[in-house]
C-alpha cells in the first residue's frame, strides 16, 4: 500500500477527531490537566515529513547564544556520550523495514519512512574530536561498527557500556582511543527478539560504577501483543557488571529514554514516552524520579491513577499503587534525551535546570515537540516556566528539517544536540563563549 492511501485512510477514520489545542505548552508542568480520552480505531497519521536542512541553515537559540554545526553528514545519529578527554561519541542507529504485521504495523513503517526513521541501520558509533577548539569536530572515526542498534553509552573508568537493541555490552576503553579494540563482552541480554516494538535502549551509570540502569521500552502501545510479550519492559533494569545479572528496577514506564542524574539530590530521573489513540491532547509525556520498586501505571493507567479503560483485564490493585510523574512534557512530544545543565557557561538561571530533546509527533493535530525545551530546578524538583531553547526544526510547510534527539553539554559547558532526521550534532553556546575562539 503506498504510502499516501495509509494517510488517508487513517484522515477517512480519524476525521471526527478534534485537533489539539494550539498552546505550546499545553500538557506541561506538575499537575497538568488530564482531557477526557477520544477513543480511535486508528492513530491520527500526521507526520512530518522528513526533508533535511538547507545550505546555511540550524536551529534557532535564544538571543545571546549561537548554534554551530559540531558534525554533519552523519547517519541517523542518537546518543550521545562526552568523554573526560572531549571526545564525543555518537551512535548511529534507526528502524529497519520488516515485513508489517498487521494494519498498524504497515502505518507505523509507512509513517516512519516518511519521517525519515526507516532505512538500514548504520550499527556504529562514531567519534568526533574538536582538537582546535573551534566549536567543529574536524577529527571524526569510526569507533565501533558491526554493533545491534546501539544507542545509550556509559564510562565506567577504563570500560565503555553500550546499550544495543538486544544486549548491553562492554569494551576496554583508554583516554584518547579512536577505535574499539577487539569484539565488545556481553554482560547482560535485553529484551528484543522478532517483536521488538520500542527497540531503543539506553544506559547510565550509578555514580560509584557498581550498577549500570538500562532502559527498556514496551512492546506495544497498552499491551495489546499480550504481558507475556512484555517481560522486562516498560520498565528499568537494574544491571551487575560484575555478576553480569539484571533485575526489574522500577516498571510502568511505557516507553523510558534518557537517563541523567539530578545534582542537587541526586535522584535518578527519566524522560518517557506514553500512550498514543486517546487523543491529541492526551497522555503527555513526562519526566520523573525514578524509585526503586516503583510503579507507574503503563498499561492500567496514566499520569498516576487515571484508567486506561481499553487495558482488560483490569488491575485497580496495580493502579493504587501507580506513581503519579513529576512533570508532565506534553502530549505526543516524543521527549527522548534529557542532561541536567552542570556546566559554568550558561547565565546563572540555567544552573540546576534540565533540558528535554523532543523528537516530535507523527499522530498529533497541530505538530507538537520538534525543539529541545528547558525547564528550570529548584531545590532538586521542577520549578518556573518551561522555555523553548532550541527551535526551528520544522519549516514554514510543517516539514522537519531535523529532529531533536539527545541531549549532553561538553566539557566547556556547551550544549550538544543529536539530529537524527537532519544527520547532525548541533552545538549551542553563549555568544561570548563564541567570540573568544
Amino acid at each position: 500500500m503506498r504510502p499516501y492511501l495509509v494517510f488517508a485512510i487513517g484522515a477517512v477514520l480519524l476525521s471526527s477527531c478534534t485537533a489539539g489545542s494550539e498552546e505550546p505548552f499545553v500538557g506541561f508542568g506538575a499537575d497538568p490537566t488530564i482531557p477526557a480520552p477520544e477513543k480511535s480505531l486508528l492513530p491520527r497519521v500526521n507526520p512530518a515529513k522528513a526533508v533535511g536542512w538547507p545550505t546555511g541553515a540550524a536551529p534557532v537559540a535564544p538571543d545571546g547564544f549561537v548554534v554551530t554545526r559540531f558534525a554533519g553528514d552523519l547517519i541517523h545519529p542518537r546518543w550521545l556520550l562526552v568523554l573526560p578527554n572531549g571526545d564525543v561519541l555518537v551512535s548511529e542507529a534507526s528502524s529497519e523495514p520488516k515485513p508489517p504485521e498487521g494494519l498498524m504495523d504497515r502505518i507505523g513503517q509507512r509513517v516512519q519512512a516518511f519521517a525519515g526513521a526507516l532505512k538500514p541501520s548504520p550499527n556504529r558509533i562514531m567519534l568526533l574530536r574538536d582538537a582546535d577548539g573551534d566549536g567543529v569536530a574536524e577529527i571524526r572515526e569510526v569507533f565501533a561498527s558491526g554493533l545491534n542498534r546501539p544507542q545509550g553509552m556509559a564510562l565506567v573508568g577504563q570500560t565503555l557500556y553500550i546499550a544495543n537493541t538486544d544486549a548491553l555490552v562492554a569494551t576496554p576503553y583508554r583516554d584518547g582511543q579512536l577505535r574499539m579494540e577487539g569484539i565488545p563482552e556481553t554482560v547482560v541480554g535485553l529484551p528484543a527478539g522478532p517483536l521488538n516494538h520500542h527497540w531503543v535502549k539506553n544506559v547510565i551509570a550509578r555514580p560509584d560504577g557498581g550498577r549500570l540502569f538500562v532502559t527498556s521500552g514496551s512492546n506495544s502501545n497498552i499491551a495489546e501483543n499480550g504481558l507475556e510479550a512484555e517481560e522486562n519492559r516498560a520498565a528499568i533494569l537494574e544491571v551487575d557488571p560484575v555478576a553480569r545479572t539484571s533485575r526489574l528496577y522500577a516498571s510502568g514506564l511505557r516507553n523510558p529514554n534518557g537517563m541523567a542524574y539530578e545534582p542537587v539530590t541526586g535522584a535518578l530521573w527519566t524522560a518517557v514516552n506514553e500512550r498514543d489513540m486517546l487523543g491529541d491532547d492526551l497522555v503527555p509525556d513526562y519526566m520523573t524520579r525514578v524509585q526503586e520498586g516503583g510503579f507507574y501505571g503503563w498499561p492500567y493507567s496514566y499520569f498516576g491513577d487515571t484508567v486506561d479503560t481499553r487495558v482488560q483485564p483490569q488491575r485497580p490493585d496495580l493502579v493504587a499503587q501507580a506513581i503519579r510523574p513529576d512533570y508532565a512534557l506534553g502530549p505526543h512530544t516524543a521527549s527522548l534525551g534529557l542532561t541536567f545543565y552542570t556546566g559554568q557557561a550558561f547565565p546563572t538561571r540555567y544552573q540546576g535546570g534540565v533540558f528535554v530533546g523532543q523528537h516530535g509527533s507523527w499522530n498529533r493535530k497541530p505538530l507538537s515537540g520538534y525543539r529541545v525545551v528547558f525547564v528550570p530546578f529548584v531545590g532538586g524538583m521542577p520549578q518556573g516556566e518551561p522555555e523553548a531553547f532550541l527551535t526551528g526544526f520544522l519549516n514554514d510547510r510543517d516539514q522537519a528539517m531535523g529532529r531533536p534527539v539527545d541531549v549532553a553539554v561538553d566539557l566547556r559547558g556547551a550544549l550538544l544536540v543529536t539530529d537524527d532526521a537532519g544527520g547532525a550534532v548541533w552545538r549551542v553556546a553563549p555568544t561570548v563563549q563564541a567570540a573568544e575562539r
